[in-house]
């Protein structure tokens, strides 16, 4: 795959980003999350991180306005009541202790109250829940790989005209083109890509971040989402889209030469559409199809559900032989003398061992159970 990647750079020419969508199912979306030309806020908000990273930044902006201007106010009064012409005479002294523990106190008490708000939102994005869809994400000099292991999906993702799509990094009549065709127009250059990872609509999507050279960044503003991609490591971030539509993100680490050439986008499809275009890229990059993943994946369950009592009856035949094979199986069993007392000797007409009533009778019950027969 990687080799793909090197003849897809060297050769431009021969990369299309039309050509590599034919039949894609995903049709036109609204873009929600994109920056605005001087813009100074947030993006709207598509996940409830999101939210709460923007409600903590506006409650500790109003804290941070006030001690401010409390300061402000403090420096007005010096220079105001206490300068050379109204003051001529300045006290000597230099310890105020009210002052002193005034202004220990209530710093400890405005961090504390910050701390009570904020490390729940940090809980929050740390704590990676159970994913409903399961990307990893691979940061490379210069574009996003992608994969969906429990299809075994993977591609590609540059930004439409850069050299790996017949473009030069630069806005021409050719890159226009692409993007009308893609489904952008100009203003979404530099954001826009080929392809795109695709998630289903209000769904826990679990992103791994890593890095196959050096050390990228993985960000979706309107999501409230942001993971370094280090080569060797994979960490994790995750998200729950709110709304349909196309977001962007750009790496948020320099990373090179073309850092600045290296977006993301994200499509939010309904449950229908994502089923859909996973289908889709499965017979256009190859991979799992959907039926026999999930059926794999079942059966995984399962087996992770009957792995405790297996293990049990495992351990109940590799016991030794006070265990008992046969307990509770009354006079039709025996112990030969001068053998185990656990051994059980065949006493029924074909031969055949009679069943275990139990795994592992209880040792009392074994000695009385041998001794009465």
């Amino acid at each position: 795959m990687r080799a793909r990647h090197l003849l897809t750079a060297m050769f431009p020419l021969v990369a299309a980003p039309a050509a590599a969508q034919e039949g894609n199912p995903i049709g036109d979306l609204p873009i929600l999350g994109a920056p605005k030309p001087g813009g100074i806020d947030f993006q709207n908000a598509a996940t409830k991180i999101a939210e709460d990273l923007q409600w903590l930044d506006g409650m500790v902006l109003i804290i941070i306005t006030a001690i401010t201007i409390f300061v402000i106010g403090l420096l007005g009064v010096v220079l105001v009541r206490y300068n050379r012409r109204a003051n001529p005479e300045p006290k000597a002294f230099t310890h105020n202790t009210p002052v002193e523990i005034a202004w220990t106190i209530v710093p400890i008490v405005i961090l504390i109250f910050i701390g009570a708000f904020s490390l729940p939102v940090l809980f929050e994005q740390q704590e990676i829940p159970e994913a409903d869809v399961t990307v990893k994400a691979v940061g490379y000099q210069w574009y996003w790989g992608y994969e969906y292991p429990d299809n075994d999906v993977a591609f590609d993702s540059y930004m439409i005209g850069s050299p790996a799509t017949g473009g030069d990094n630069r806005l021409t009549d050719e890159v226009r083109a692409q993007l009308q065709e893609a489904g952008y127009s100009e203003d979404e250059f530099k954001l826009a890509t080929d392809t795109a990872m695709v998630v289903p609509v209000n769904s826990t999507v679990v992103v791994q971040v890593t890095g196959a050279d050096v050390i990228h960044s993985w960000t979706v503003p309107a999501f409230g989402v942001k993971q370094d991609g280090i080569p060797g490591r994979l960490a994790e971030l995750w998200f729950e889209a709110k709304e349909e539509g196309v977001y962007f993100g750009q790496c948020s680490e320099l990373c090179g030469i073309s850092h600045a050439f290296m977006p993301i986008t994200v499509k939010v499809v309904s449950q229908q559409e994502y089923e859909a275009w996973l289908d889709w890229a499965i017979a256009e990059y190859g991979g799992t199809p959907r039926q026999v993943a999930d059926a794999a994946a079942a059966a995984a369950q399962q087996g992770d559900g009957t792995e405790g009592q297996g293990g049990l009856t495992a351990a109940g035949d590799a016991g030794d032989g006070s265990s008992g094979d046969a307990a509770g199986t009354g006079g039709d069993t025996q112990a030969p003398e001068g053998g185990d007392a656990g051994a059980v000797a065949p006493a029924d007409g074909d031969g055949a061992e009679q069943p275990a009533a139990r795994l592992v009778p209880d040792e009392g019950e074994t000695e009385g159970e041998a001794g009465g027969n």
